[in-house]
């Protein structure tokens, strides 16, 4: 009896370790997000390209992490204002997105091309997380995926407070992520 147990665990071992090396886990720490809340003659703008990134071929699965006070402003005024009175990073200093592309069994990941891709999940910032899905792409390119989107939020629906929002800052944020992985 003991060795019928000893062979069905080291069955299952080897049945599991090829499971888990059938899928590939892709990542980045230097993928893009670029925001827009210009609600007026004032550009309103950040980049932040220290995207933190994973992306597992095989279900889907997809996360992005960012450091809020990573966000680069042209203006250091407007950075500092974004920081300090509406993004209240020293309190909230990171925004999370977690989720999956729905369609990811139509993609033929070992093909280059560019594939349309629907994205859902989660998306927190500012301590409150709202779903979220929309549209995007992924290209592969000699085995390695970058995956763009473009969503809007609306600014308030994430508890961010603000003399000017409706104002100077428009009501809903244009994102735009891009995302080149490694595997």
């Amino acid at each position: 009896m003991n060795k019928i147990i000893k062979a069905f665990a080291v069955i299952v071992t080897l049945v599991g370790s090829q499971h888990v090396n059938a899928q590939k886990v892709f990542a980045t720490k230097t993928g893009q997000i670029v925001f827009n809340a210009s609600g007026g003659i004032e550009k309103i703008a950040a980049v932040n390209n220290q995207v933190d990134s994973k992306f597992v071929d095989a279900t889907g699965q997809i996360i992005f992490g960012v450091l809020v006070k990573g966000f680069k402003f042209e203006n250091q005024l407007m950075e500092d204002h974004f920081n300090e009175n509406y993004m209240e990073s020293t309190q909230f200093p990171k925004a999370d997105f977690k989720g999956y592309i729905k369609n990811i069994k139509e993609i033929d990941l070992t093909k280059d091309g560019k594939f349309p891709v629907t994205i859902e999940g989660n998306l927190t910032i500012h301590g409150v997380a709202q779903k979220v899905a929309t549209s995007g792409t992924i290209e592969i390119q000699q085995g390695k995926p970058t995956i763009t989107g473009e969503f809007s939020v609306k600014i308030k629906e994430y508890g961010i407070k603000g003399l000017y929002i409706g104002e100077k800052i428009a009501n809903e944020a244009k994102i735009k992520v891009n995302c080149k992985y490694q595997n």
